[in-house]
This record gives C-alpha cells, sequence and structure tokens, in this order.
C-alpha cells in the first residue's frame, strides 16, 4: 500500500488512464459554475507536471472553467515569462528561493517568512502576479548519504560531515558548483569545510551515484523519490546554509479577477501535500512510468478533492 496523505492510503497506481475529466462538486448548484479557459504552465520536471494537473484536476472539479496544461517549459524563468507575456494563467508551482534569486534577481533571504513576503511583493510589482500560499512541502537542496554511512558516523546534520569530510567524495549538481548565493563558494563559507573530492554532475544521476558507492555523499533534491526507495538519509540543514524552497502555485491577477472561483481553488491547495507525499508520487511516476496525470487525478480521488478542508469556497455573492 501506498500513503498518499497522512489518513489516506491507496493501492499501488498501476493503471494508465488519462487525466480527462473530473466530477462536479455535490450540492454546489449551478450558481457557481464560470465558464472560460485558463492555461496552466509547468517545467519538465516530474514534479511540476503531476502539480500541474494536480490543479487542472481542482479546477476541473470544483469549477466549469477550461483548465490546459502546458508542460516542459525548460526553466522557472520561463514559466514565469510565459505568464508575464499573457500566454499562461497558472504557474503550476514556483519553489520560493528559485523565486527569489532567479525570476526576481534578489539576494538569498533564508528566514522563511522573510522569503515569502519577498517573493509574494516581488511578483506582484514585476509581474502582476499573486504567489499563493505553500503546497505544503518544499524541494530544496538535500545532502543525502547511505544509511550506512549515517549510522557507522552518527550523521544527522551536514556539520556532523566535518570531522570526515576529508575521506568523503561527493556529487553535486552542475549548476550548484557556480551558483551564487547558496552554491559551492558559499558553502565552503558557511560550513568551513570542504570534501576531499568534489565531482560536479546531472542532478539525476546523483541517487543511483550514492546508493552504488560510487560517492559517499550527493547534493540532491528533498523531493526526490529515491530518497525513500533507496534508504537514504537526508542531512539536516543545521546552519541555515539553503534558503526556503517551498512550493508554491502563482497566477496573473488579471486571471484571478476574471474567475474569482480559481482564487479559491488556488487557496484551498494550502498545506495539503506533505514532503513525503510529494517524494511518493514522484517515485510513483518515475518508478512504475505511471503518467503524471494520472497520479495527479488518483491523490485528488483519494483524497476527496480536499472537499472536508477549511471551505474556502462560497456561493457567488455570499450567504
Amino acid at each position: 500500500m501506498m500513503k498518499l496523505t497522512k489518513n489516506v492510503k491507496v493501492a499501488a497506481l498501476m493503471t494508465t488512464a488519462a487525466f480527462t475529466t473530473a466530477c462536479s462538486l455535490p450540492g454546489l448548484g449551478v450558481g457557481l459554475a464560470e465558464e472560460g479557459n485558463i492555461t496552466i504552465a509547468t517545467q519538465s520536471s516530474t514534479e511540476m507536471v503531476i502539480l500541474g494537473y494536480t490543479v487542472q484536476g481542482m479546477v476541473n472539479h470544483y469549477s466549469e472553467i477550461n483548465a490546459d496544461v502546458i508542460q516542459n517549459l525548460g526553466s522557472s524563468t520561463m514559466v514565469t515569462q510565459a505568464l508575464a507575456q499573457g500566454d499562461a494563467d497558472v504557474a503550476a508551482a514556483s519553489y520560493t528561493g528559485t523565486a527569489l534569486t532567479g525570476d526576481l534577481g534578489m539576494d538569498p533571504i533564508t528566514d522563511p517568512d522573510e522569503a515569502r513576503s519577498a517573493v509574494t511583493e516581488g511578483f506582484e510589482e514585476q509581474y502582476n502576479m499573486k504567489y499563493y500560499p505553500s503546497y505544503g512541502f518544499e524541494n530544496t537542496y538535500a545532502f543525502l548519504v547511505t544509511r550506512e554511512l549515517a549510522e557507522e558516523n552518527n550523521l544527522e546534520t551536514i556539520s556532523d560531515l566535518e570531522p570526515i569530510s576529508e575521506d568523503l567524495t561527493a556529487g553535486v549538481d552542475n549548476s550548484w558548483m557556480e551558483r551564487e548565493g547558496d552554491g559551492y563558494r558559499a558553502f565552503l563559507d558557511t560550513y568551513q569545510f570542504d570534501f576531499d573530492t568534489v565531482y560536479p554532475m546531472e542532478i539525476g544521476l546523483v541517487y543511483d551515484a550514492v546508493q552504488s558507492g560510487n560517492m559517499d555523499v550527493v547534493l540532491g533534491y528533498s523531493t526526490d523519490g529515491r530518497i525513500a526507495s533507496y534508504d537514504l538519509v537526508f542531512l539536516e540543514d543545521d546552519l541555515n546554509f539553503f534558503p526556503p524552497y517551498d512550493a508554491s502555485p502563482s497566477a496573473l491577477f488579471e486571471t484571478v479577477e476574471e474567475y474569482p472561483l480559481l482564487d479559491d481553488i488556488l487557496l484551498k491547495m494550502e498545506g495539503v501535500i506533505e514532503t513525503e507525499v510529494m517524494q511518493e508520487m514522484n517515485f510513483i511516476a518515475d518508478e512504475y512510468l505511471l503518467e503524471p496525470a494520472t497520479v495527479a487525478r488518483e491523490f485528488l480521488e483519494a483524497n476527496n478533492y480536499f472537499e472536508d478542508s477549511e471551505p474556502y469556497l462560497e456561493p457567488v455573492g455570499g450567504e
């Protein structure tokens, strides 16, 4: 059985049905239906595409707005520009740290509340976009080791690596080596230690590299499904070096003004996806080659489209 929320378990997702339509919310009545078209933009990662179809599923379930998903945009900046240029209406996910330093060109901020405030204000001022509350998880950089190495050396935090660092080989994301603010050089300044050898590599290869023993420690992403499937240990960033990378949808103010119900739906997504749940959805899609649309549909159905969460949706005009 695979756990898709804290309280809901569903069977392993082995179907390949496409995500095309969703049920209407019982009891809403005709008065809440809105007609129109919106486009949801995502990057190419499995996680982003799953989130795109999750948003689409919520929109289909709670409204008659026609929502399409555009996937495989190459970067966060491309997604933001697609909205800014009017080619899309909703970004399935932005990560606070990336939005801060990439989309807005600001310096990293490690305090989560300050970072979110800066991104919220920056998106509104620069792009006329609303930055929504987090889905409930963050996909940050994560130093990972095997459970065996962690237990042998009592590794729980990044700082715990220092006494043995000179004997370790590390595999890290290519881009991290030159990344400003929270990249390699800043890491050395903050943690005051280095590894015996640091190998830049494609991010998708680091998990196999550490699991197979070719690397001692690697820098991956905290929601990658292989962390759980390979039984890797995520070392705590005890010096708060990495800025927050919590995931949130965003949308053009123009679009949410035209479709107020969309605003309610996106607010309803606050805090509904835990880190372990996102890890598992990523794993299911990648390991079983299941369509992200199907993973998203199964997730929403297992949680009853979060109908029991705080009731943001109200009849038009209020009660």
